[in-house]
Protein backbone atom coordinates (compact mmCIF):
# COMPACT_ATOMS: atom_id res chain seq x y z
CA UNK A 1 0.00 0.00 0.00
CA UNK A 2 1.58 3.53 -1.01
CA UNK A 3 1.25 6.30 1.54
CA UNK A 4 1.25 9.73 0.16
CA UNK A 5 2.29 12.58 2.31
CA UNK A 6 1.30 16.06 0.45
CA UNK A 7 4.65 17.62 2.36
CA UNK A 8 6.98 15.28 0.97
CA UNK A 9 8.13 15.28 -2.39
CA UNK A 10 7.11 12.49 -4.83
CA UNK A 11 10.76 11.11 -5.14
CA UNK A 12 11.39 10.87 -1.98
CA UNK A 13 8.57 8.67 -1.62
CA UNK A 14 9.10 7.08 -4.28
CA UNK A 15 12.31 6.07 -2.70
CA UNK A 16 10.67 5.25 0.82
CA UNK A 17 8.70 2.57 -1.32
CA UNK A 18 11.71 0.50 -2.18
CA UNK A 19 13.29 0.93 1.00
CA UNK A 20 10.08 0.37 3.21
CA UNK A 21 10.18 -3.30 1.90
CA UNK A 22 12.53 -5.80 4.28
CA UNK A 23 15.58 -6.99 2.62
CA UNK A 24 14.68 -4.19 -0.43
CA UNK A 25 17.85 -2.01 0.75
CA UNK A 26 20.31 -4.96 1.97
CA UNK A 27 20.07 -6.77 -1.37
CA UNK A 28 20.65 -3.41 -3.28
CA UNK A 29 23.63 -2.92 -0.96
CA UNK A 30 24.97 -5.91 -1.64
CA UNK A 31 24.86 -5.92 -4.99
CA UNK A 32 26.60 -2.55 -5.25
CA UNK A 33 29.52 -5.05 -4.35
CA UNK A 34 29.16 -6.40 -8.09
CA UNK A 35 27.48 -9.09 -10.11
CA UNK A 36 26.48 -12.27 -7.62
CA UNK A 37 24.90 -14.80 -8.26
CA UNK A 38 21.59 -15.81 -6.25
CA UNK A 39 23.65 -18.39 -3.93
CA UNK A 40 26.20 -15.33 -3.33
CA UNK A 41 23.49 -12.97 -2.62
CA UNK A 42 22.02 -15.53 -0.25
CA UNK A 43 25.43 -16.00 1.42
CA UNK A 44 25.75 -12.72 2.44
CA UNK A 45 22.39 -12.31 3.82
CA UNK A 46 22.21 -15.29 5.31
CA UNK A 47 18.82 -14.40 7.48
CA UNK A 48 16.83 -14.27 4.34
CA UNK A 49 14.94 -16.98 2.89
CA UNK A 50 15.85 -18.44 -0.57
CA UNK A 51 11.74 -17.75 -1.48
CA UNK A 52 11.85 -14.14 -0.01
CA UNK A 53 15.19 -13.73 -1.61
CA UNK A 54 13.50 -14.70 -4.82
CA UNK A 55 10.36 -12.49 -4.68
CA UNK A 56 12.60 -9.47 -3.85
CA UNK A 57 15.18 -10.19 -6.92
CA UNK A 58 11.70 -10.16 -9.13
CA UNK A 59 10.17 -7.05 -7.39
CA UNK A 60 13.87 -4.73 -8.02
CA UNK A 61 14.08 -5.86 -11.33
CA UNK A 62 10.50 -5.39 -12.66
CA UNK A 63 11.43 -1.49 -10.92
CA UNK A 64 14.27 -1.28 -13.16
CA UNK A 65 17.15 -1.60 -9.93
CA UNK A 66 18.12 -5.03 -11.06
CA UNK A 67 19.18 -6.91 -13.87
CA UNK A 68 18.92 -10.80 -14.11
CA UNK A 69 21.67 -12.06 -16.42
CA UNK A 70 21.52 -15.45 -17.77
CA UNK A 71 25.10 -16.46 -18.80
CA UNK A 72 25.90 -19.28 -21.42
CA UNK A 73 26.73 -22.68 -20.06
CA UNK A 74 27.12 -25.55 -19.36
CA UNK A 75 26.32 -25.26 -16.53
CA UNK A 76 24.14 -22.13 -17.44
CA UNK A 77 24.70 -19.24 -14.50
CA UNK A 78 22.34 -16.58 -13.50
CA UNK A 79 23.21 -13.52 -12.20
CA UNK A 80 21.82 -10.30 -10.53
CA UNK A 81 23.52 -6.99 -11.22
CA UNK A 82 22.50 -3.27 -10.22
CA UNK A 83 21.27 -0.97 -13.08
CA UNK A 84 22.24 2.43 -13.11
CA UNK A 85 19.25 3.98 -11.22
CA UNK A 86 20.01 0.77 -8.71
CA UNK A 87 23.71 2.19 -8.53
CA UNK A 88 22.28 5.33 -7.01
CA UNK A 89 21.81 3.95 -3.91
CA UNK A 90 25.66 3.91 -3.20
CA UNK A 91 24.88 7.30 -2.09
CA UNK A 92 21.58 7.17 -0.02
CA UNK A 93 23.83 3.08 1.79
CA UNK A 94 26.89 5.91 2.61
CA UNK A 95 24.19 8.69 4.00
CA UNK A 96 22.18 5.72 6.12
CA UNK A 97 25.88 4.47 7.64
CA UNK A 98 26.68 8.10 8.91
CA UNK A 99 23.57 8.35 10.12
CA UNK A 100 23.65 4.89 11.98
CA UNK A 101 27.31 5.77 13.11
CA UNK A 102 25.76 8.80 14.65
CA UNK A 103 22.87 6.72 16.06
CA UNK A 104 25.25 4.04 17.43
CA UNK A 105 27.09 7.08 18.92
CA UNK A 106 24.21 8.26 20.60
CA UNK A 107 22.91 5.30 21.96
CA UNK A 108 26.58 4.71 23.60
CA UNK A 109 26.46 8.11 25.45
CA UNK A 110 23.08 7.00 26.86
CA UNK A 111 24.23 3.60 27.91
CA UNK A 112 22.75 1.19 25.26
CA UNK A 113 26.22 0.77 23.94
CA UNK A 114 24.85 -2.87 23.57
CA UNK A 115 22.82 -1.71 20.57
CA UNK A 116 25.32 0.19 18.88
CA UNK A 117 26.66 -0.66 15.09
CA UNK A 118 30.50 -0.93 14.63
CA UNK A 119 31.74 0.99 12.06
CA UNK A 120 35.07 0.84 9.71
CA UNK A 121 33.52 -2.66 8.77
CA UNK A 122 35.67 -4.03 5.50
CA UNK A 123 33.74 -3.60 2.28
CA UNK A 124 32.70 -0.03 2.57
CA UNK A 125 29.69 1.61 4.34
CA UNK A 126 27.12 -0.40 1.93
CA UNK A 127 28.69 -3.70 2.41
CA UNK A 128 29.12 -2.39 6.59
CA UNK A 129 25.32 -1.72 6.79
CA UNK A 130 24.33 -5.95 4.72
CA UNK A 131 26.45 -6.91 7.18
CA UNK A 132 25.36 -5.51 10.52
CA UNK A 133 22.03 -6.43 9.78
CA UNK A 134 22.72 -9.85 9.52
CA UNK A 135 24.98 -10.06 12.89
CA UNK A 136 23.52 -12.15 15.33
CA UNK A 137 21.26 -14.27 12.98
CA UNK A 138 20.64 -17.46 13.84
CA UNK A 139 23.14 -20.68 13.05
CA UNK A 140 23.49 -20.75 9.23
CA UNK A 141 20.97 -23.28 7.97
CA UNK A 142 21.75 -25.02 4.90
CA UNK A 143 20.73 -23.17 1.53
CA UNK A 144 19.74 -24.95 -1.38
CA UNK A 145 22.25 -23.80 -4.35
CA UNK A 146 19.73 -21.94 -7.54
CA UNK A 147 21.40 -20.57 -10.29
Amino acid sequence: MKRSCQHLCDGFQAAMDVLAKPWNGLIIATLDEGPLRFGEIGERLDAISDRMLSSRLKELEALGLVVRRVLPGPPVRVEYELTDTGRGFSEVAQAISRWGAMLAESAGRRGAGAGAVKSGVRGGPAAAGARAATRGAAAKRPRARLA
